[in-house]
């Protein structure tokens, strides 16, 4: 599991475009595999479930993107999993890192 967590000041919609795009055109196999957007009062939050084909690690990746925020305060959470080969124990995390960075190049650039 590898997980990436920044507080970001930017237009909601926009950032969550940004981020969409970079997931799925960071690789061929990048898919969407299902999305949650509501509001509690101001505050926004979008959840997206992405999966792509890990060829490194010879399996499928999965990361969940959350993003809240109220106004142009925004919070961005990211999390992946399941890029391991072992039965007990993590080992071959370079799949879940190299999904993460897709996103945190952008991320950093916001």
């Amino acid at each position: 599991m590898a997980k990436l967590e920044r507080i970001i000041t930017g237009n909601f919609d926009n950032v969550l475009w940004r981020l969409d795009q970079a997931v799925l055109n960071g690789s061929m196999s990048a898919t969407l595999e299902d999305r949650s957007d509501f509001s509690i009062g101001p505050v926004q939050v979008s959840v997206r479930m992405y999966e792509r084909y890990s060829a490194l690690g010879g399996n499928r990746v999965a990361m969940c993107v959350t993003l809240a925020g109220e106004g142009d305060r925004l919070h961005l959470t990211a999390i992946t999993a399941g890029g391991s080969q072992a039965m007990l124990f993590k080992m071959n995390t370079f799949g879940e890192e190299a999904f993460l960075d897709t996103l945190a190049r952008v991320v950093d650039t916001l």
